[in-house]
């Protein structure tokens, strides 16, 4: 099943999104994105969800992410994650307004961020 997403302007409702959301997904599943990575970890590590590493993009990525604008790296870490190129894209804009994205992987039917 394609991931689905939710885009938070606060770091709190990230949090109580991604507790109540816990019983019915694998921890493994939920990940959190925003445009600055120590925003990232410290919302996931609050948050207690993953954040995309070589695990899910592949040493080949990651070594290209190096070399990569900002932009380009989310975009890639997004695809990764199994949203189309469009999909990246517009997810990134997201991230540049301020917006922290979570994405749940494998979700079940019907689930809802």
């Amino acid at each position: 099943m394609a991931p689905i997403y939710r885009e938070f302007m606060n770091d709190n409702e990230v949090v109580a999104a991604v507790e109540r959301i816990k019983g019915e997904v694998s921890e493994d599943n939920i990940y959190v994105l925003s445009h600055d990575r120590s925003h990232t970890s410290h919302v996931a590590e609050r948050a207690d969800a993953n954040t995309v590493g070589m695990s899910e993009t592949g040493f080949g990525v990651q070594v290209k992410n190096v070399f990569r604008k900002k932009g380009d790296e989310l975009r890639a870490k997004f695809e990764e994650l199994g949203f189309s190129a469009g999909e990246a894209d517009t997810l990134e804009a997201k991230l540049d307004k301020g917006a922290v994205v979570v994405v749940i992987q494998d979700p079940p039917s019907g689930l809802s961020i």
